[in-house]
């Protein structure tokens, strides 16, 4: 197959742009820049203009679980508690329990309970996730479920004034809660999540860093995998208590093939925004891990042969983060192990320019600033200033990976390239706009970072002979679209292993 008659962007710096583009099996071909190709009577495919990219990787989400959440009571948006329980009065009921997710209550007039949950939901056993997936709020039947079997280190159950559960679960007692009582079976994952790889292609998605590991997702990819074959490529997390196991079967970060590999263990040491749980250096927050154990877990992770991606989002909890990958480097760094800290979303000014120093990488999310700008400056004040520092970071030579932390914000990789670039999602002046990125900036966060942190870098993330055949179609070519028409790009076709897998040509 040739591309031609469009924009060809390799997303490599000695060759960026091709006149058309040559693919063989599963490959970029020889040819790139030319019509020169040994391929035998090529289909010729006319891009009439549009812009071919590499296809989009994000770098942080959880695939199954946002899957699930397409067929969930969606609140997010909700002003007002009120709102919230109509929406969940109208929602067609699947199965035995009610699920949903999306729920911000710090702005409500009213906070949520499970009497007021009870209202809408009967004896039906009813949980609904915060938009950060940090707290869970159910109705008396979920609670009566647990017996109260609700206390657990590193989790928040709120009460009222006569010691009475609200309703409401923060960090691991929410988690908690979920494993033990609100267990999805594996054929409603499978089929919520097949559902989520087709529609994750018409995104320009072809893979993902999956933070899913604590349901199985490999369990769930694998099934697939054997089914139907996989049509979305996985990096997969393993959360570190998995780690005595994962060396008891002797295996490695990387065991896998093209489309799902076990990458990386992965780490919480604090919690969110939203839920006014993310460990600050005022010391306010919640510590899930001590800085102590995390050296102690980065130490027996490197022996092992894996990576460790640290889940940070105050301002303490990153620097506790840091230190721990800095006083633990020399076990790390000889063995080439490419350390991460997903989110980085609060961080002391002197602390910016580490994660270059240390070599550790940013794994953040685009959407978060201009959708969490109003909490930040609420809660964070005068810190707010390094609150998703994007372009500091990037000027202090980290490397920047971007995903989007679905379900908590949505799997649109145009999306976040927009915010990346704009820090706004609505008609209001950008946020910090001194943190914004370039545009080529955060196409190369979405497509090479993001395959160099999976050690990818020699087959994905570029258009060059040689890698992967991932692509995706837009409509316009993005680096020459002003930014005010940036909304107007649009996702035609998706490649995957050089097979079309969201609506192959020709087109209109």
């Amino acid at each position: 197959m040739i591309l031609e008659n469009g924009v060809v962007r390799t997303m490599d710096s000695a060759l960026p742009l091709a006149r058309a583009l040559a693919i063989a099996a599963d490959r970029v071909a020889g040819g790139v820049g030319t019509h020169e190709t040994a391929l035998p009577s090529p289909e010729v495919v006319d891009l009439r203009g549009r812009c071919v990219l590499p296809a989009f990787t994000d770098s942080h989400v959880h695939f199954p679980t946002w899957s699930l959440a397409q067929r969930d009571v969606r609140l997010e948006g909700v002003e007002r508690l009120a709102e919230a329980l109509e929406r969940v009065r109208a929602h067609p009921r699947h199965g035995d329990w009610i699920r949903g997710t999306g729920w911000r209550s710090a702005e409500w007039d009213s906070q949520p309970t499970k009497e007021a949950l009870d209202e809408v939901t009967g004896s039906t056993p009813a949980a609904l996730w915060a938009k950060d997936y940090h707290s869970l709020w159910l109705n008396s039947a979920a609670l009566a479920l647990a017996r109260g079997d609700l206390e657990i280190e590193g989790g928040v159950v709120e009460r009222d004034k006569d010691g009475e559960p609200t309703g409401v679960l923060r960090e691991e007692s929410a988690w908690h809660f979920r494993e033990r009582f609100g267990a999805v079976s594996e054929d409603e994952w499978v089929e919520a999540t097949l559902a989520g790889m087709r529609l994750a292609a018409t995104r320009g998605v072809a893979a993902v860093h999956d933070k899913d590991g604590w349901l199985g997702a490999a369990g769930i990819f694998q099934r697939i995998a054997g089914q139907e074959g996989l049509s979305l490529r996985v990096w997969q997390s393993v959360p570190y208590e998995r780690l005595p196991e994962l060396e008891s079967l002797g295996v490695r970060s990387g065991i896998g093939d093209q489309f799902l590999r076990i990458g990386y263990l992965k780490v919480f040491m604090d919690g969110t925004l939203g839920s006014q749980t993310a460990w600050m250096l005022d010391g306010s927050g919640v510590r899930i891990t001590s800085g102590e154990h995390l050296q102690e877990i980065i130490r027996d992770a490197a022996r092992a042969g894996w990576p460790v991606g640290v889940h940070a989002i105050g301002d303490r909890a990153n620097r506790e983060a840091l230190d721990a990958f800095e006083a633990t480097r020399d076990d790390w760094a000889p063995r080439g192990l490419r350390q991460r800290i997903e989110h980085a979303q609060c961080l002391a000014r002197e602390d910016v320019a580490r994660f270059a120093s240390i070599g550790v990488a940013c794994s953040v999310q685009f959407s978060h600033a201009p959708s969490d700008r109003d909490l930040a400056d609420r809660f964070w004040g005068e810190r707010a200033e390094l609150a998703y520092a994007f372009r500091s970071l990037w000027d202090s030579g980290a490397l920047v990976a971007n995903g989007s932390d679905a379900p908590v914000e949505e799997l649109d990789p145009l999306a976040g390239i927009r915010a990346g670039v704009l820090r706004t999602i609505d008609d209001r002046p950008a946020w910090h706009p001194e943190q914004a990125l370039a545009m080529e900036q955060v196409l190369l966060a979405a497509t090479v970072n993001s395959a160099w942190l999976a050690r990818d870098e020699r087959s994905r993330g570029k258009l060059l002979p040689g890698f992967l055949a991932d692509l995706v179609v837009l409509n316009r070519d993005p680096l020459a679209c002003p930014a005010d028409e940036l909304e107007t790009i649009e996702v035609v076709a998706t490649m995957v292993g050089g097979r079309w897998v969201h609506n192959p040509p020709p087109w209109d």
